[in-house]
């Protein structure tokens, strides 16, 4: 027998739409932010007035960057099909991985399965060690420390750090985020700070958001800063002239350059 097809996230009727129970027109629309309706999707219900500060401080922390690589990716990808708005988003998101934004689920992996079998009570110093020499020895990087461009540390782990804590998120898994910081920093012999994917990664853990589910938020996040470069993109264009600087340049015969000095 087969079986039977089931989805708990949503249903409509010739009246009605209904999302995770509540009722789309009466409770959700005019009543509730975005933020909470994407915590309500992932958990099934609507989030304390704690978890909505929590929740909507890290969704808001990876809107926008900058002119990141994901960024020109979607600004190109207009460019060339400026009849595919959606398709220029995907284009964008499609580079969230390892490098930008995706660490937060490597980082928040590491948190939740080293704390899988720990005892409430144990000291973490112990297994932050033992995470950064297992990386140092098999020359990865940790997920969740560093960053190429702020430096010495990232200003806004500090911000998330401290709304975790105002609203009573400060437990196990940033802490273990922080030590690991401290025992890379002392195995790599170099500053190796909690970057942004590292604190979203062990907040989110406290919000017992599952792992594989964490790259999911800087999608989400990421979406709304890329619509807004694609509209920056309409009004006042760049990727036009980044592609004919890039091809100047890159078509450059090296024989034919003069001599740097």
């Amino acid at each position: 027998m087969r079986k039977r097809l089931r989805s708990d996230l949503g249903s409509s009727t010739a009246t009605s739409i209904t999302v995770r129970g509540l009722d789309l027109v009466e409770d959700i629309i005019g009543r509730v932010s975005l933020g909470d309706v994407a915590f309500l999707e992932l958990k099934g219900r609507l989030p304390t007035a704690q978890e909505s500060t929590v929740f909507n401080a890290i969704a808001v922390t990876l809107v926008e960057h900058g002119v990141t690589p994901s960024a020109i990716a979607a600004r190109m990808t207009y460019f060339g099909a400026p009849e595919a708005l959606q398709g220029a988003v995907a284009a964008g998101l499609l580079g969230m991985g390892d490098r930008f934004g995706g660490s937060i689920q490597d980082a928040a992996r590491i948190l939740q399965e080293e704390l899988h079998d720990v005892a409430p009570d144990a000291d973490l110093r112990p297994v932050a060690a033992r995470v950064a020499e297992a990386h140092r020895q098999s020359g990865r990087p940790i997920a969740g420390l560093g960053h190429p461009i702020h430096k010495p540390v990232d200003p806004r782990t500090a911000r998330l750090f401290q709304v975790a804590a105002a609203n009573g998120f400060a437990g196990r898994r940033v802490r273990l985020m922080e030590l690991i910081s401290e025992e890379a920093t002392r195995v790599y012999a170099r500053p190796l700070p909690v970057n942004a994917t590292g604190a979203i990664a062990a907040i989110a853990s406290e919000l017992d958001i599952p792992w594989r589910v964490t790259r999911g938020l800087a999608v989400m996040a990421r979406a709304i800063g890329l619509v807004a470069h694609i509209q920056e993109e309409m009004s006042d264009p760049m990727a036009a002239e980044v592609w004919s600087r890039v091809d100047a340049e890159a078509s450059q015969n090296p024989t034919n350059s003069e001599p740097s000095a």
